[in-house]
């Protein structure tokens, strides 16, 4: 096998599948990085914890997922599903994050 990462349909192999699904993983993990480093950023500028929740700024955030997972062809209720977690887990981090400050 090669260094180089095939697009999915380019793929033939098993081990080129997989080699692509590391790439996006490390891909993924270096992404929520830097929304976790958002979140970091968010706890130091809100003046209150109290407002570290913002159900409106949720539910926008996991809207706006969604209608781009449907745009990419991507099933846009397993991404709302996806984001429902990533943004309860960005708000329990950024309330540790807030309490440390």
């Amino acid at each position: 096998m090669t260094d180089t990462i095939l697009s999915g349909p380019d793929c033939s192999t098993m081990a080129e599948v997989r080699a692509g699904v590391d790439q996006v993983d490390r891909e993924l993990v270096a992404l929520l990085a830097r929304r976790f480093a958002y979140m970091d950023a968010a706890a130091r500028i809100k003046p209150t914890r109290s407002a570290v929740r913002d159900e409106a700024r949720k539910a926008q955030v996991i809207a706006n997922a969604r209608a781009q997972a449907a745009q990419a062809g991507v099933p846009d209720a397993l991404v709302g599903a996806l984001w429902e977690m990533l943004v309860e887990a960005s708000i329990a981090y950024e309330f540790d994050a807030f309490d440390r400050r």
